[in-house]
């Protein structure tokens, strides 16, 4: 795993066993709602997964966009459907997406490397 995914995914996971620790009812039921919002219900997760990232690069959350580029390729999004995606959010948000639109394509390359180094 890259580096940077590794940082990541690394933080992120460290930062919300300590945050939910804290033992907070209303932040323990708010990541609830977020875990219960991305199961398959009448969306399926791909589907789920596409419009978190899409909303996320349209409110600008970097954070928020790396987690849904992961998950989006755990659920099966090829990389003419990010484009597509990434599309969406530009139309939607104008042209101060084209900053996340940037580091969410670098990203993006960044996972699909290390998938390709994983099946050497």
């Amino acid at each position: 795993m890259s580096k940077h995914l590794e940082e990541f995914n690394e933080f992120r996971t460290r930062m919300n066993e300590r945050i939910l620790d804290e033992d907070h009812a209303a932040i323990k039921r708010f990541f609830g709602v977020d875990t219960l919002t991305y199961r398959d219900g009448a969306l399926p997760v791909k589907t789920k997964e596409m419009l978190g990232l899409s909303s996320s690069m349209v409110l600008r959350c970097d954070d928020c966009i790396s987690y849904h580029i992961i998950q989006c390729r755990k659920a099966g999004v090829t990389r003419a459907e990010f484009f597509d995606i990434f599309s969406v959010a530009l139309i939607v948000g104008g042209s101060i997406v084209i900053p996340h639109l940037r580091r969410a394509v670098a990203f993006l390359d960044e996972l699909e490397q290390d998938e390709a180094n994983k099946k050497i």
